[in-house]
Order: structure tokens, then sequence, then C-alpha cells
């Protein structure tokens, strides 16, 4: 039917493995656990799984912070029940997709061990190390992502060095070409064992400058307190001035797509970024030669979209990439809060309408051009858990800003399986890293697989029926949207077919009419 690529029209599922399905009741979700629920995940009907990271970390961001980039962290399993997880499902039929961080590892990896304890070490560049200012402060203005400044004081060295995020994750200097390469080397790493994609986490915050390092500049549109988020420093600057999306990135965007086209299968590789500008820099890392698509977060916005910001986020990415299959969409994901609560107020709706508005948004996503990533638990309308205790939070960034900012723990409470089973199946451990949402339990994954006109069972329905239709799988072209307020309609079109797709926000149905 088809000869663009598999992730051109992918329907992918988005699976953060501690809070999926605890195998060894720990209360930690692992691999096993994930494997125990492949069937699940390929009854629904998607192409592919992209997992979050699982390799050995200390787990200051919950895998986000790697200390060995080719090994699993036991809290998740071992290499072998990573064979197995990726052997069953290509057996389905899924493609498997997990996180690279390229950005920034672990302080306690190995290379940031070894970088920290002199200035002529064999890895004393491959991080930002920089001397301070004549008074003694850091170097540049610039401002971590979780809170305080970028830059952290190594005694040892006499200098400061750069980490985006939590000082435990020290950025990476991909200027020393030594850095791409060990990357390169973890890319093929996890190719050979059958891996059939990367996203890549973060990819816009890739250092590879040299000093000096300039400012950024003051962002004259912020608004103090205007989205809880908002209430954070970091977002008084604009980033792209200086501190992300520098051009020298792509130099590592080309070294991983040169390592991807070196097989003989096709390798998707999807970069997450953001900064001021999302759409001119997703054109630039989707350049030949470069990623093959970017993750948008167009639909991403923490508070919510009513119909007509919905309408101008699609059509922003859809003017820039129409008839390409460079971009993914999303509406949720492991760092907002989940749709099915973020979007009721902007929709007009109350929680009775929740299953119903969130089958229509998946229904949207998957018809837009490119990819689209389904978060776990956006099959079941789980909704959006605001009630977690401050001593019970892990996230560090919502710990550094509560109670104004709950942070990322809120769309990370584990998956609920059974609704009678202790902690909705879970797990049998004594009490779970993350709360069990009382409120989840009612549509449990298992339980809703199983009834009638569930969520689930209704997208699964709808995911079958596209892939029958070659507007949306032979092409990767749409018209411009139409409708008022309350409704959303665009063409899908291919050689063989053009199909009318029909959003209404009223009655929250979905209508397509073969043209």
């Amino acid at each position: 039917m088809t000869s663009i690529k598999w992730w051109e029209n992918a329907v992918i599922y988005q699976i953060y493995p501690r809070s999926y399905q605890d195998s060894n009741n720990d209360g930690i979700g692992d691999i096993p656990g994930i494997i125990s629920r492949l069937d699940y995940i390929a009854g629904l009907g998607v192409d592919a799984v992209w997992i979050s990271p699982f390799f050995k970390s200390p787990q200051k961001d919950f895998g986000y912070d790697v200390s060995d980039y080719c090994d699993i962290n036991p809290d998740y399993g071992t290499m072998d029940d990573f064979d197995k997880m990726i052997a069953k499902m290509h057996d389905l039929g899924l493609k498997l997709m997990i996180d690279i961080v390229p950005a920034h590892c672990s302080d306690q990896h190995p290379w940031f061990e070894e970088s920290r304890q002199s200035r002529d070490n064999p890895k004393a560049d491959w991080f930002h190390w920089v001397d301070p200012l004549p008074d003694g402060s850091a170097p540049t203005n610039w401002l971590s992502f979780f809170g305080g400044r970028a830059w952290s004081w190594e005694p040892r060295r006499q200098q400061y060095y750069l980490h985006n995020f939590l000082p435990e994750q020290p950025n990476l200097n991909h200027a020393n070409p030594e850095v791409t390469e060990a990357f390169v080397q973890i890319a093929q790493y996890w190719f050979d064992r059958g891996v059939d994609g990367f996203r890549i986490d973060a990819v816009h915050t890739i250092n590879a400058d040299t000093a000096p390092y300039r400012n950024n500049d003051a962002n004259p549109n912020f608004v103090p307190g205007a989205l809880p988020q908002q209430q954070q420093p970091f977002f008084r600057q604009l980033h792209d001035s200086a501190q992300l999306n520098q051009p020298s990135i792509q130099r590592f965007s080309e070294a991983y797509r040169a390592c991807a086209d070196s097989y003989d299968r096709d390798i998707y590789l999807m970069g997450e970024l953001h900064g001021d500008d999302p759409i001119k820099a997703s054109q630039t890392f989707t350049e030949d030669g470069r990623l093959h698509a970017t993750y948008n977060f167009n639909l991403l916005a923490w508070d919510g979209l009513d119909v007509r910001g919905i309408k101008e986020a699609i059509t922003s990415a859809v003017q820039a990439f129409n008839g390409t299959g460079r971009l993914s969409f999303a509406f949720s994901n492991h760092d907002v809060p989940r749709s099915a609560t973020r979007q009721l107020k902007p929709l007009g709706l109350g929680p009775e309408s929740v299953e119903k508005m969130q089958l229509l948004l998946l229904k949207l996503e998957a018809c837009l051009i490119g990819s689209t990533c389904v978060y776990q638990g956006e099959e079941l309308a789980l909704d959006d858990v605001r009630d977690i205790p401050i001593d019970k939070m892990q996230d560090p960034w919502g710990i550094e800003f509560a109670p104004a900012f709950l942070g990322r723990d809120t769309c990370r409470t584990p998956m609920v399986w059974r609704q009678d089973a202790p902690h909705g199946g879970f797990s049998t451990a004594n009490q779970t890293w993350l709360p069990v949402a009382k409120s989840h339990l009612p549509k449990a994954g298992l339980d809703a697989a199983e009834r009638d006109g569930s969520v689930y069972r209704e997208f699964s329905a709808f995911l079958k029926w596209r892939k029958s239709q070659p507007a949306f799988m032979s092409g990767n072209t749409m018209s411009d949207i139409s409708g008022d307020d309350h409704t959303l309609i665009f063409d899908r079109v291919s050689e063989a077919q053009t199909i009318r797709c029909t959003f209404d926000f009223d009655t929250l149905t979905a209508h397509f009419e073969e043209l």
C-alpha cells in the first residue's frame, strides 16, 4: 500500500517503565513486567513502543541521569530480559524505540568521575569546564530547568561545570569529537541488539560550543505566574540566544543519521526539542542528513488548549512539514499533566465527558501527518493525579517548586490493570514508588480491554480501520484546517484516496467521509 517509511505514519505507544508493571514485587515497574503486557499493547493496534530510560542510573532524575548507557539498571531487570522483550515485540509486529540521553549523563558516570579530577586527564574536556569570572561568579547568567544556576563549582579543578538540569546531570561537551563518537558507538550497541529507533532526549540542550560563552537575553514576553511552571526564573530568559538550540548541535545530528543510515533496515531518529521558536528549530534539526523527525510540543500546552488553540497548534506545524513525515504529535507524555485532566477546562467540559474527550483527542492525533505518540494510560482516559502528598513526591523538579508547581509525578503514577487487585494489579508490594491513584481503578487496563465501549476498545477499533485507509497509510498530506470554534475539519490526501475528517467538540464525535 505504501512506500513511505514505517515511522512516517506510526502510532507509537510510550511506556514509562518505572510505572508500567512490577514483576518482582518491589513496587517498581520493570522489563519483565513490560513483557507481560505486550499482548495488551499489540491488541491496541499501535505500531511501535517507545520506552523511557532503563539504563543503569542513580535515579536522581529517574533514568535521565545515566551512569552506563550499555547496561540495564537493576531495578528494571537484566540484558537477558531486554533481549526477551525485543524478541517478543518483533514477534508481535511491534517496533521498539528507546530513549537515548546524549546531552548529559550522571555525575556518577566514569566519564565525569575522571573528568572532574584534574585539568589534564584523558577526559578533562569531555564536559564544559569554565573558569570563574574575575569576581568568582559563574561564567554566564544561564539557569537550570530544575532551579538555580546552570553552573556548579568543582573544587578539584577550581572551575565551574555546566548542567542544564540537576547538578548531578553534567552536560557533555560535544565540541570534542570523541564525545560524539562515544555516542555513535552507544547507538551501534543498541541497533545491533535490534532496536528500531531512538527518541533522543532534550537534543536542543546539547552543548557543542567552546568558550567564551554568552549570556542569555531577557524574555520580554515573560508574565510572572501566568502558568504554574512560569513561576520559575528559568522562563525569564530567551534561551536560544545563547544556551540552547545552537547550530553546533547539528554535528551530532549528522553523526547519528550517518550511523542509522549505515544499517540495512529502517532506523528512526526522533529528537525531543523545544525552544523560543520550536518550528524553526524543528526544521533545522530535520534538514537532509539530520534527524528523521522531531517530537512536537505544540499540543502539550501545560494548561491545555481550546479548539482554536488546537487548530493553531496543528496548523503551524503542518505548514512547515506538510507532505513529509518529519514530525510527531502528542497530547500527553511523562513530563506534562495528562490530557484527560488538562484539556477539560479549555474545552468547556466536565469530568463526565472525559472518556469521550480523550477518545476524540486520540483519534485526532492519529489522523495528523507524521507519527503520533500515545502515553501509557491515554487509552484508558486516566486523569492527572494532583493529590500526591508532598512527602510522597519523587520528581526533583516538583520537589524544588512545590506546592505552587507539582512537577511531573502527577502523570507518572503506576498503571492499573485490574480494579479489584492490590495496587490495581501493578504490584503486590506493601508500597509502590508513587501511590496508585484510586480514581484510576475503575478504568483498569485489562478490564477495559475486555469491556465493550471502553476507550481502549474504541481506539483499538479505530486504529485497525485506519490501517486499511490509503489516505493515512500511503500519504503524508493534509488540507488546511477549517471549521468554527467547536469543530476541526481537514482532508487527509493520498494518490489513492481522500478522506474528510471532522472532529466535533460539542458532541465529542469524529466523522470520516471518503470523497
